[in-house]
């Protein structure tokens, strides 16, 4: 079964949103410390992650054009319209706090090196290892988000499935398509273009900035354009 590890990785998440939610009583102080303590955990994630580029001018392109596209899109408001319809239909939360729990949940989730080969894994070998740590890792995480950002985390299991289970039913095509060199780099910069996402979701968290950073999303897509191009003139010239 292909998808046996989004599905695991899709109930963890649930389920530590569920479980975080039953703390979320906690005194307001005692909740304003662990937001930051999450925020400088994200903000270290970030820098973690943007470590993994080999050509930071790829991320700084794609960042910059992802920006352009993301505020031309307006994602940002589109998204927390979402997240405004979703907490009237609720009757509960505060003003954009499901979208920002969305936003933060699926950009940590999603973005990274173990989605992408663990869902390869999953699709073209049968072996799900790599999504079932993954799955703890995000159980937790999700658990510790939601008593914080509240139950707009939950609905983060809807890009996590869609994007992991994409790329698992289509792993054999997508090996057969995609130079394995093209494969390492794209998921090296998208790694780094996604930490440095992740880093300003860390910002934010802890009140340093406002950064619309759904409107910076696109950038994963310029990374694609760009490392093919590269890919395409590198073997041209060859």
């Amino acid at each position: 079964m292909v998808l046996l590890g989004t599905t695991v990785n899709v109930i963890c998440i649930i389920i530590g949103t569920l479980l975080g939610r039953f703390l979320q009583n906690i005194p307001e102080k005692m909740k304003d410390t662990v937001m930051y303590a999450i925020g400088l955990s994200v903000i270290v994630l970030g820098i973690q992650m943007g470590f993994q580029s080999e050509n930071f001018l790829v991320v700084i392109i794609s960042l910059v054009l992802g920006a352009v596209l993301g505020e031309w899109w307006a994602l940002e408001d589109k998204l927390n319209k979402v997240g405004q319809w979703l907490e009237s239909k609720m009757g509960k939360g505060k003003s954009g706090s499901i979208a920002q729990g969305f936003v933060t949940a699926t950009l940590i989730f999603t973005i990274g090196a173990m989605a992408t080969i663990g869902a390869l894994d999953s699709g073209m070998r049968n072996d799900h290892n790599v999504l079932y740590t993954k799955s703890l890792l995000d159980g937790f995480t999700s658990l510790i988000l939601s008593t914080t950002l509240g139950i707009g985390v939950i609905f983060s299991v809807i890009p996590v499935a869609v994007y992991q289970g994409s790329i698992a039913l289509f792993a054999t095509q997508i090996n057969q398509l995609v130079p394995q060199e093209l494969m390492d780099v794209f998921i090296n910069e998208m790694t780094a273009t996604g930490g440095l996402m992740i880093f300003a979701i860390g910002l934010n968290m802890v009140g340093l900035t406002k950064i619309r950073v759904a409107n910076l999303l696109p950038g994963i897509l310029v990374v694609a354009v760009i490392v093919t191009v590269m890919n395409v003139l590198s073997s041209n010239l060859m």
